[in-house]
């Protein structure tokens, strides 16, 4: 494990394979194991780099308001320190917002870009109760944590999993004030006047099962940015846990 230290904040982060750097950008979540199941697809083409930002469970400041900027400015501290190349970067959910705001201010750090069931801002109003709701939930950490798996995972995945799975995922996603923080940023952030800045050649991915975020944020998010294509998985929010081989290839394919 890496660390490096970006104005108060100890951001760690994991280096794997060789190649230019591929940089795998988190959620709202524990930080960067989501994309474990997939990391390993890459490393025969790419340097596979995981940073886990502030409000994830391995990072560590001083417990600040965060901001779009203030993530962004943690991912371009990451890739200067593996390399002197632009990275190919990919944010999921929070993370999505986060490297198209790190596109828009440091071109010179991103050479291609892919936003994986993102959202630009708060005009979604479906999206925003989800968020207020599953938020208040955070004094009853058992039920915050159930919510969080019936609008992170699909009815279709759900149901290819036994109860036990099934629990334990149930129980996994509990509110700790890092997480907390981060939905926090998700519920007031906004990166439209990004968009237009972005120089990247940018792929986004929505999820059409996402009880989350909709498929008309990702188009959203396509639609305004200059050099740009959009394509939809048969999925919940995750994708790289219900499509891995799909999500896979499509940022593969784009990268290459």
């Amino acid at each position: 494990m890496n660390e490096i230290t970006v104005g108060n904040a100890h951001v760690p982060y994991r280096v794997q394979g060789t190649g230019r750097p591929l940089v795998l950008v988190h959620g709202t979540s524990a930080g960067s194991r989501n994309w474990d199941g997939v990391a390993g697809a890459f490393t025969d083409i790419r340097t596979v780099v995981l940073p886990d930002l502030s409000g994830s469970d391995a990072a560590r400041d001083d417990g600040g308001e965060l901001t779009l900027e203030l993530l962004a400015e943690q991912v371009a501290a990451v890739i200067e320190a593996v390399g002197s190349e632009p990275a190919d970067v990919v944010g999921h959910s929070m993370g999505a917002p986060v490297v198209a705001a790190l596109a828009a201010v440091r071109p010179d750090l991103v050479r291609r870009l892919v936003l994986v069931t993102g959202v630009a801002g708060q005009r979604d109003e479906y999206f925003r109760n989800v968020m207020t709701v599953w938020r208040e939930l955070a004094d009853a950490p058992d039920t915050f944590a159930r919510f969080a798996m019936l609008v992170a995972f699909s009815r279709t995945h759900l149901a290819t999993l036994d109860r036990a799975a099934v629990e334990e995922l149930a129980l996994a996603y509990r509110p700790t004030p890092g997480r907390l923080r981060q939905m926090e940023l998700v519920q007031r952030l906004d990166a439209r006047d990004h968009l237009p800045l972005i120089q990247a050649p940018t792929l986004a991915i929505a999820c059409t099962r996402d009880a989350v975020v909709s498929v008309e944020n990702p188009r959203e998010l396509a639609a305004a940015i200059p050099d740009s294509s959009y394509v939809e998985l048969d999925c919940g929010h995750m994708p790289m846990f219900e499509k891995p081989d799909e999500l896979v290839k499509l940022v593969r394919d784009f990268i290459e």
